[in-house]
């Protein structure tokens, strides 16, 4: 495994990002009169995934980071919801959904891993923590 010198090497990083663009993709689709509704709201939810990954990473103590990992995996929750609405009031298929709710399952996971890991008594050395930790 290659060693990870920031956020931006972190697999659940890239793959919050992946889901920020796949998020920005469909809501191109969405209705105009949705902009400040699901699309705004879905983008913001998507980017803040990413963000605070980066954020917690950022941070000089595993606590910290952990603390941010939560926060990543609520706005993951919270843009899981705004596409089951988007479903839901017609405005996004259930198909063009679906590949994006599956990753945001796996990236759940993830997540869940990650924090579990954090949360154990010190892994020093390992590389999925930050430098300072």
């Amino acid at each position: 495994m290659p060693a990870v010198r920031s956020y931006r090497d972190l697999l659940v990083w890239q793959k919050a990002m992946d889901i920020a663009v796949t998020t920005y993709d469909l809501s191109r689709q969405y209705p105009r009169d949705e902009l400040f509704g699901l699309t705004s709201q879905s983008r913001r939810a998507a980017a803040s995934v990413a963000a605070n990954i980066a954020e917690g990473y950022g941070r000089s103590s595993r606590g910290s980071y952990a603390h941010f990992l939560r926060i990543a995996q609520g706005s993951l929750k919270e843009l899981e919801t705004h596409l089951i609405l988007a479903e839901r009031v017609g405005v996004a298929p259930q198909l063009s959904t679906r590949g994006l709710l599956a990753d945001a399952d796996e990236l759940g996971r993830m997540f869940r891993a990650l924090i579990g890991k954090l949360e154990k008594p010190s892994q020093s050395g390992s590389s999925a923590f930050p430098p300072n930790s």
